[in-house]
Parts: C-alpha cells; sequence; structure tokens
C-alpha cells in the first residue's frame, strides 16, 4: 500500500472514530443516552489533577433540573422570577444560541420550600425535538435547532391539580414514536403517551397520581413497556397501548416515591425512603404476569437518589446514617460495603468504566474506585459555590455541572 493511501485510510478511521466518539457522548435526557447512569465516552486522566479546571461559567436560573446534551448544543430548563426558561447553549464558548420564557407562577409546598419554585423535570431530546416539563405540569416541545415552539399544553382543564405534592420532578421519555409523561397531581393523574411529533394523546392509563419517579423502558418477557413509581404503586405499562401489565403496591412516608427505577438483566430494582432495596423478576405465563421477589435488602434505602449497576455490583447513594454510599451484590441484594456516613442529603452518581462520579448536594465531586472492596475515593473537587442537586453530565473529558442559578463546564486535563 502507498503511503497516500495509508494516510488517507488513517484520515478516514479518524474521522469515523471521532463521530462515534461525538455520538456516544450525547446526554440526551435524565441519567444519561440508556437512561442508567452509565456513561460509555467520558474519558478520564491518567491521573487526576489537584484541581479541575473551569473552562467557563454562565448564570442561567434557578432549578434542579439537570441539563441535556446533544452534539456541540447544552438544552437546560430553568427559572428566573415567575417564568420558566428554556435555553440552548454552546457547549464549547458557553453562549446563549437561543431562550424562551413563559408565566409559571407556582406556590410551591411548605415542605418542600428550601428547594425552591424549579424545575426539576430534564428536558428529553429526540429527532431534532426538544420536550420539556415543568415545575406546575406545563408540557412544551420545540424545534431543538431553532428554539421554535411547536406545541404547549397544560393540563388545569382534565385534573384538580396538574403537580404532584412536591412539584413535577419526573422527567419525559421518549420511546416508540411517543413522548410518555405523567400528568395530573395528588390522587388523581394519567400516564399519558403524546405522539412525539404532533403532540396528540395515542393513550392514557389513570389508574393513579405521578410518583417524582422518573420512569424507564424496558423488554420483559417479549413485551416492551414503561415502569416507573406512580404515587402508591410500582407498574408496568405496555408502551404500545397503554394497558397495565402489573402493579405492586409502593409506597413511602408522606408520598415521596422519587428513585427512578433501574433493570439489571431481567429484574427490576426498586426502593424508597425508609423502604429497603428490591429486586423483581417479572415472568409471563399465559398472557398474566407472576411477580416473583428475587431479592431484598432491608437495611439498604434510597431517598432521592438513583442507583446504577456495573456488572454485577449495584453503587448508590442510602439516607441513613445522614447519607452513605453504598455497594450490592447485584445478583442477590447482599451489601457489599457501606461507606462512612455524613456523605450529604443526596448525591447523583455516574459510572464511567471501573470509575464512579459523586456529585453530592453541598457541591463536592467524588472521583471514586468502581469496586467490591470497598468505598475507595480517588480525589475530591469543590464545583461550585451553591448546592448541586441536579446530575453532573459528562462529555469525552469534560464534565458539566449545574449548581442552584449557574452552569459551569470543567475539564479533567
Amino acid at each position: 500500500m502507498s503511503m497516500r493511501k495509508i494516510i488517507i485510510l488513517v484520515c478516514v478511521v479518524a474521522v469515523s472514530a471521532a463521530s462515534a466518539i461525538s455520538n456516544c457522548a450525547d446526554w440526551p435526557q435524565w441519567r444519561g443516552p440508556k437512561r442508567d447512569g452509565v456513561v460509555d465516552s467520558f474519558a478520564p486522566p491518567m491521573v487526576w489533577p489537584e484541581k479541575l479546571r473551569q473552562i467557563w461559567k454562565v448564570t442561567v436560573g434557578s432549578g434542579h433540573s439537570s441539563p441535556s446534551v446533544v452534539g456541540e448544543k447544552i438544552f437546560v430548563h430553568t427559572r428566573i422570577n415567575e417564568q420558566e426558561v428554556v435555553s440552548e447553549i454552546d457547549l464549547n464558548s458557553g453562549k446563549q444560541l437561543w431562550q424562551d420564557r413563559y408565566p409559571c407562577p407556582y406556590t410551591m409546598n411548605p415542605a418542600a420550600v428550601a428547594h425552591g419554585k424549579g424545575p426539576k423535570s430534564t428536558p428529553a431530546l429526540f429527532n431534532g425535538k426538544l420536550y420539556a416539563l415543568g415545575i406546575s405540569g406545563i408540557l412544551s416541545c420545540y424545534d431543538a435547532s431553532k428554539g421554535k415552539l411547536l406545541w404547549r399544553k397544560e393540563f388545569s382543564k382534565t385534573f384538580k391539580e396538574t403537580s404532584p405534592l412536591f412539584g413535577v420532578s419526573m422527567s419525559p421519555i421518549v420511546d416508540a414514536g411517543l413522548l410518555v409523561v405523567h400528568v395530573g397531581g395528588h390522587d388523581e393523574g394519567a400516564l399519558t403517551a403524546f405522539d412525539a411529533e404532533r403532540g396528540e394523546v395515542k393513550w392514557s392509563w389513570r389508574g393513579d397520581g405521578p410518583g417524582h419517579s422518573s420512569p424507564i423502558v424496558v423488554d420483559l418477557e417479549g413485551t416492551r413497556q414503561i415502569v416507573t413509581q406512580t404515587q402508591k404503586f410500582l407498574v408496568g405499562v405496555d408502551i404500545h397501548d397503554g394497558r397495565l401489565l402489573w402493579s405492586i403496591p409502593f409506597t413511602t412516608e408522606y408520598d415521596q416515591n422519587i428513585v427512578t427505577p433501574l433493570l439489571y438483566k431481567q429484574t427490576i430494582v426498586y426502593s424508597g425512603f425508609a423502604k429497603g432495596t428490591t429486586a423483581i423478576k417479572l415472568v409471563k405465563r399465559e398472557n398474566r404476569w407472576r411477580i416473583d421477589k428475587a431479592w431484598e435488602n432491608p437495611e439498604i434505602s434510597m431517598y432521592m437518589n438513583s442507583p446504577v449497576a456495573g456488572g454485577d455490583l449495584l453503587f448508590g447513594f442510602a439516607h441513613r446514617n445522614k447519607g452513605q454510599f453504598f455497594c450490592l451484590d447485584a445478583r442477590t441484594g447482599l451489601t457489599l460495603w457501606t461507606s462512612p456516613g455524613r456523605q450529604g442529603e443526596n448525591a447523583s452518581i455516574v459510572q464511567a468504566g471501573d470509575l464512579l462520579l459523586l456529585l453530592t448536594n453541598d457541591a463536592e465531586l467524588i472521583i471514586a474506585k468502581a469496586t467490591a472492596k470497598g468505598f475507595e475515593p480517588v480525589r475530591r473537587y469543590s464545583v461550585a459555590q451553591s448546592p448541586t442537586w441536579a446530575h453532573p453530565i459528562l462529555i469525552g473529558h469534560r464534565i458539566l455541572i449545574k449548581d442552584a442559578d449557574t452552569l459551569s463546564l470543567w475539564s479533567v486535563d
């Protein structure tokens, strides 16, 4: 082969690889590309630096909503005064590309005033469209490239309340051409599928009010289904027609069903405040669903954290002992280790290869080993001057952090 052909081949491979990395680096929804807190595209350094390097920082507005990223564009949903704000920001510079604002007055439940008026739901991107769900239940669809509002819905004429007790926190999910959102409020609501293009209702399941958990889509026994915690149940609903397939009564104190369910192989793992952690296996026989308990660990309970599974290890953040990280054997539920307590009120967890990135609500980013041997922090970084309830986003060798009012991009180089 000639040198010229070799150079051309190398260039083609490099371009293809760069394209693949760009696609893998997208973070288009709640908890990342696969909605499970696991990312394959992060490029950690050989040696973690003493400090992370801040590339840029911009003020975007308040709220706990996590950013979403596709290509070189960031999409963030925030609040400024009595308006909710949807913005597109350039990933490399932090420059605002477009913004839409709409009125959204909201009165917080007295028990949740410290958390602010949101929004709390993470936007979802699909096929060039951005879907944002506000704290009071306003659902908007935008042309993501131009910021043009394509359609908007609010549900005050359908339900007495349009948000659960502590405001809307569930994040929309798109699958099979459908946008699935749990609309309505306390004691009355509907898990609803909208046509993702036009916004028409395709089906609606009215079996319970919304919880604060975000749904996942799974294939079990040949059936593609939505699995989520509602106000009072853990349910599986057929993605195609909204039929209730199975349900388990599940309630937490003050109706705070928050944890996103996790699929581990063919089991569903779920948890809640003071409820332990449980895994179930669903079996379909003669068109009926049987629910078998795979394991239960009453010692480990999750409150607001959603766990991640790497191999046969389950990592999460328990609310007991003033907050502690843990690792369970995902096959048996056996506790392999717990960290010292007093780690914080909450933590968001991302697994990248053999590393865990743990962001506590007090803006401490902990880099730790994803191991069954014990809690092994590698580095600890301060990444904000205000609380960090939003999920960290990993993009290549960079980390995107949303704190109370600002968005910042950090490099690990």
